[in-house]
């Protein structure tokens, strides 16, 4: 495990996961909320994003946590040696991005850079859920069965697998 992505749908844990992750592993963690959007939410130039990406991707051992955008996703798929796929039920993916709209309105979401537009970004996240599991969902399924025979591969579909999963990973390293 030196270059892990972490991805799926919206409101399903990725940043959470990745934060304990990089502490139990002590791989670097990046997080494309943060190197895509500045502090208030604005978007950075594409162009620097990719460069950033690209850079990460280059270096020996990483967590790369999120989507970024469908160009840069295929290929931190494809140069991640560890896909860690959060494949929860759709229901569970509303119920935590509304956790994370209610949380938020106290303490900066996980994640998210400081200052965010929490309310807008949250509404914004019902409809990419419905996107996402449209389209993303059947093609990251199709990606993690097609992966398994050459990447380490963790397909968590529920709260208590990625308990599970960090449970595992902790004892593995300690």
């Amino acid at each position: 495990m030196k270059k892990v992505a972490v991805f799926g749908n919206t409101g399903g844990g990725k940043s959470t996961l990745s934060k304990k992750l990089s502490e139990i592993t002590e791989l670097p963690l990046y997080v494309l909320d943060k190197i895509k959007y500045q502090d208030g939410g604005k978007e950075v130039q594409y162009e620097k994003y990719r460069k950033v990406h690209g850079q990460i991707l280059e270096s020996e051992e990483w967590i790369i946590d999120g989507y970024g955008c469908l160009e840069t996703l295929w290929q931190r798929l494809k140069v991640a040696d560890t896909l860690i796929y959060l494949d929860l039920p759709l229901t569970t993916h509303f119920l935590l991005v509304s956790k994370r709209l209610i949380k938020g309105l106290f303490k900066n979401p996980e994640g998210w850079p400081k200052d965010s537009p929490i309310i807008k970004s949250s509404l914004n996240s019902y409809s990419i859920l419905i996107a996402c599991h449209k389209r993303l969902t059947p093609k990251y399924r199709k990606y993690v069965e097609q992966s398994r025979d050459t990447k380490d591969v963790y397909h968590l579909k529920s709260i208590k697998s990625i308990a599970q999963f960090l449970a595992r990973i902790e004892t593995d390293y300690f």
